[in-house]
């Protein structure tokens, strides 16, 4: 076995292992927004602001990885 045999299985495990943090990283994200908003009223517009922001950056990190996962899959640097 050498390494373009499990290539698949590393592609395959970037993208689940990044859509999986992605994914808990945003639900506790909406989860302590939701309950800052609900103690304190007055700051939701701020915080808003810095729940997208920080959506974003976790959601850019998803994507860089699925795109090097993918670039791995189609055009193999390692052949």
């Amino acid at each position: 076995m050498n390494g373009f045999d499990i290539l698949p299985l590393a592609v395959g495990h970037m993208i689940g292992l990044g859509a999986i943090g992605s994914c808990l990283g945003v639900g506790l994200l909406g989860a302590k927004y939701l309950e800052s908003s609900a103690r304190q009223p007055e700051l939701m517009e701020s915080l808003q602001n810095k729940v997208f922001l920080l959506v974003g950056v976790l959601d850019g990190a998803f994507i860089i990885a699925t795109g090097i996962g993918l670039w791995f899959a189609t055009a193999n640097p390692f052949r």
